[in-house]
């Protein structure tokens, strides 16, 4: 059996064994939200602007049990879902949680990454998270995906770092030695990995890092072995990481968690380094990023697009007046002045926001902003502020 193939087998194994995510199952859609996995507010994020349609296709490639699956399929309502695994064992939960769920306008495949041309037609929207770097040849893995992302779709990805998982691959190669002709019983390295960490002293480097970053979900088995003993992973670096989204043919659009590459919470206390900074490509400041900031970059996770995608700009007044607002979807708590934001962080809103955004999920009528704010004591700046925050997400109107 080839190599490839060995390994395909191996990384079913595992998840045979230890089904993965090991999230209860439960007879009701599931709490909270994802943004990423809602078709309206990634592609808001991805252009500034809403999606044209929301009858799309979606692919959720290496859907493993199913926790994600569900949530598209619950979170894009007029969207048909397919989702596809090398493991049958996984599927098999996927199946039984998006049944208990009612999340029935899915589809499963028993498919590798490698087999996706299988499927007819294309997508508007693939995630594939935690998946390519568990494959024995990634570069191949995404371009098969690639060649299934429809014109003006978009493609969600999440990888593993190699600076934030340090210890991990320790572990993994401690664990590795000690199982010797045993490696590949995945119920044997999880009991040889416990015990590990049950002998180390305290003040152990190992034994601090999973404490302080891993331990809470680490307490499944599925988890611990999904991180230390699993038979496949490649970690990546912001060179190698964009090595393989060329190899892609897809242009990157950004990172979908845009904060974690903030330069200035590193280098704002000096104005000479971020002057400096300025001088450098994107690329640069990423990976300057991850050197000054390793232990916090333990994954990327990113967009890709095929063009021809459109971009909204908002930098005119007469464009942002004209534009129809909306609340967005992916906010917690609302109607009320204290909320969650698509990111889960906590957002105290005045009155004159609040009622901003009560008529933003009322308008029914599909008001430009231009007429809403004359019944608002908002101005345009604070409009501006909304939109940054992505409290609300636009539709281009006529001016």
């Amino acid at each position: 059996m080839p190599n490839s193939q060995a390994v395909s087998a191996a990384v079913a194994k595992l998840y045979d064994t230890y089904p993965f995510p090991p999230e209860p199952l439960l007879d009701e859609p599931p709490p909270g939200y994802n943004w990423r996995w809602n078709w309206v507010t990634a592609y808001s994020f991805c252009t500034g602007q809403t999606p044209a349609r929301q009858d799309v296709r979606i692919l959720d490639a290496g859907c493993g049990t199913g926790v994600g699956t569900e949530y598209l399929v619950h979170l894009n309502p007029q969207a048909q879902v397919v989702g596809i695994d090398l493991s049958g064992g996984a599927l098999a939960v996927a199946q039984e949680r998006c049944r208990r769920s009612g999340a029935d306008r899915v589809e499963f495949h028993h498919l590798s990454l490698f087999d996706v041309e299988q499927l007819p037609g294309e997508f508007d929207l693939i995630n594939c998270v935690g998946v390519l770097h568990h494959t024995p040849d990634p570069i191949r893995g995404i371009q098969a995906l690639a060649k299934k992302l429809a014109p003006g779709g978009l493609f969600h990805i999440f990888v593993y770092a190699e600076l934030g998982r340090w210890e991990i691959k320790l572990m993994q190669e401690a664990i590795a030695l000690l199982q010797g002709n045993q490696r590949g019983d995945y119920t044997d390295g999880v009991k040889v990995g416990r015990q590990i960490f049950a002998s180390l002293p305290e003040n152990n480097r190992l034994v601090k890092r999973e404490k302080e970053r891993w331990a809470l979900e680490n307490h499944r088995d599925e988890c611990f072995a999904d991180m230390y003993v699993h038979p496949q992973e490649i970690d990546y670096t912001i060179d190698t990481l964009f090595e393989l989204i060329e190899a892609s043919g897809l242009d990157f659009v950004g990172f979908s968690n845009p904060r974690s590459w903030e330069l200035e919470p590193l280098l704002g206390q000096s104005p000479e380094l971020m002057e400096r900074a300025k001088g450098l490509s994107d690329r640069q400041r990423y990976r300057l990023v991850e050197l000054l900031n390793s232990e916090a970059i333990t994954h990327y996770e990113f967009f890709l697009s095929r063009p021809p995608l459109s971009y909204a700009d908002w930098s005119t007044d007469e464009d942002l007046l004209s534009a129809i607002p909306d609340l967005n979807p992916c906010i917690s708590g609302w109607p009320s002045t204290s909320i969650l934001d698509e990111n889960y962080q906590i957002v105290t809103l005045s009155e004159a926001t609040f009622q901003f955004l009560q008529a933003c999920d009322t308008n029914l009528s599909r008001k430009p902003i231009r007429d809403i704010l004359t019944e608002s004591l908002l101005d345009l700046a604070q409009i501006r502020k909304l939109l940054a925050q992505r409290l609300i997400i636009l539709t281009p109107g006529s001016r």
